[in-house]
């Protein structure tokens, strides 16, 4: 195994728009042909789009592109923009009658940092759409990354800033990657069990302990701030079924629950889609293995790429770094 740059993949293109002043933005993972494509959501408060066309019982036999946003609720407008310029490029499934652009989305909630009133809108989408391309994805405060927070369990006072990061691997010819907005309730923590980010101690001169917090509670806690929300993507070039896909996205959660604590909380929305981009033979149990590391590292890269903005406090800035 070996690490690579996510873009080698081959078979899509990223793009990221945001609004900086209003701390909220979206990126847009489109595929060069229509792509099996699987989902798998473990978070009990998820905002999504034209999820159930990835079931493996749906006829759809493949997506166009996902779009994951900032907005909560409200950012689910934005797949118009996708579709949009997908229609205008001629790209979509051929009904007969029109090309129909088949567009998965999720959102995450960010309308806690900037401006609730600023959610990314179709204008947005289509903006992300006309950025997309070859290159290396910008990490950090960018794109869905731009209002992502984490360690919110005493609410966003002691709360740090987190964002958007990817990393992939090869393992023969099978290439695998994960892009990942982190906007969690949790900590992250680093791939050696250490605490990387996430609640502040009441000084915020350093970092407390979500899971220790939570547990001496010990009871119902109905104050949980509930704007949270990991949204993250496989890519692969192996040839895979969307009821493979749908495995390898769910083993891919194993990622999450490596790098994040707790994880999969009802304060959150966590979901994974998984894309099969190439034709290259692969192992379901491989892949999916393979894509859990690759989001390990994404998480933390999400973090360590965010520097301090909206008043929330990074990584760098933190350690000193």
């Amino acid at each position: 195994m070996k690490e690579i740059g996510i873009m080698e993949i081959g078979g899509f293109r990223v793009g990221h728009a945001q609004n900086l002043e209003a701390a909220t933005g979206c990126t847009v993972v489109l595929c060069d042909r229509m792509s099996p494509a699987g989902l798998d959501v473990r978070g009990g408060g998820p905002a999504s789009r034209e999820s159930q066309i990835l079931s493996p019982t749906a006829v759809a036999e493949g997506i166009n592109a996902v779009l994951l946003s900032g907005g909560s609720a409200f950012g689910l407008d934005a797949a118009g923009g996708v579709l949009r310029y997908l229609e205008e490029q001629g790209v979509g499934f051929d009904t007969g009658v029109a090309k129909v652009p088949l567009v998965s989305q999720s959102c995450l909630f960010d309308l806690g940092v900037g401006s609730k009133d600023v959610r990314p809108d179709d204008t947005m989408a289509y903006a992300a759409c006309q950025a997309a391309s070859l290159d290396a994805p910008a990490q950090g405060n960018v794109g869905v990354g731009t209002g992502c927070s984490i360690g919110k369990y005493r609410g966003m006072s002691r709360a740090m800033k987190s964002g958007f990061g990817v990393c992939a691997y090869q393992a023969g010819r099978v290439k695998v990657g994960a892009l990942v907005a982190v906007n969690a309730l949790g900590d992250v923590y680093g791939p050696d069990g250490t605490p990387l980010a996430g609640l502040l101690n009441q000084e915020r001169t350093g970092l407390s302990s979500t899971l220790e917090e939570l547990l001496h509670d010990a009871v119902f806690a109905d104050h949980l701030f509930t704007g949270n929300t990991t949204l993250g993507v496989v890519v692969t070039n192996a040839r895979l079924d969307k009821t493979r896909l749908t495995k390898v996205a769910g083993m891919t959660h194993n990622g999450y629950a490596r790098a994040i604590r707790p994880v999969h909380t009802t304060a959150d929305g966590d979901s994974i889609y998984a894309l099969s981009l190439g034709d290259i033979p692969g192992d379901v149990n491989m892949v999916g293995t393979l894509a859990a590391l690759a989001m390990e590292r994404a998480i933390v890269r999400a973090v360590q790429s965010s520097p301090s903005a909206y008043g929330l406090i990074g990584w760098r800035e933190l350690f000193g770094v």
